[in-house]
């Protein structure tokens, strides 16, 4: 907008903020139901690391199947990669980029609950591990199923987009508190200099 003399003035707006501003959002739905489903998926992968550290000490300390013994072990370890998966440290996830795609994580839930389930106990001597082991076993399948599908529907990259999102804005309230600190002590300076 120009002047009567010639000179430009700029129209921006005026934003003031009183020092007592807090910036307060509400976490993204979606962002919670997806933690809630990564905590039951990493309960029922401990489970079947439970069932399967179980199973691998009533096999060795038997001696009758020490190749289910050793079967066992190897669930225990890939659950734990399982459980690993769910926690999304950036550290996992960088030196184990397949664990970013829902789709083989899921089919990995999978795998980890057919272990889990095979090798029941055909002579009936342990109904309650076996029952333990069904249920630990159908949970995880059925969080590997969901995997699969929302991998499938691309859930996964829409999730991702989500937290970036949310860091972002994040941020930028970390930085307008930043910023409306050093208003203060400024304006603060000021009145100093006018006493």
């Amino acid at each position: 907008m120009s002047t009567n003399d010639g000179e430009v003035e700029e129209n921006v707006p005026a934003v003031t903020l009183t020092s007592r501003t807090r910036i307060r959002r509400r976490p993204d739905p979606f962002l919670v139901a997806c933690r809630c489903f990564s905590f039951v998926t990493c309960l029922a992968a401990i489970l079947c690391i439970v069932v399967n550290i179980l199973s691998a000490v009533r096999s060795f300390r038997h001696g009758s199947d020490i190749f289910d013994g050793i079967f066992r072990c190897y669930a225990v370890v890939i659950a734990f990669l399982v459980v690993l998966a769910e926690t999304e440290w950036s550290f996992i996830i960088k030196f184990w980029k397949v664990s970013e795609y829902w789709v083989a994580r899921g089919m990995l839930q999978i795998f980890v609950a057919v272990m889990t389930r095979a090798f029941p106990d055909y002579f009936g001597e342990r109904k309650e591990l076996v029952t333990f082991q069904s249920m630990a076993s159908y949970l995880l399948l059925a969080c590997g199923l969901v995997y699969v599908v929302s991998g499938v529907l691309c859930i996964g990259f829409l999730k991702r987009s989500r937290q970036k999102q949310e860091i972002t804005v994040e941020q930028a309230a970390k930085d307008l508190e930043g910023l409306e600190r050093r208003r203060a002590e400024l304006e603060q300076l000021l009145l100093e200099e006018r006493v």
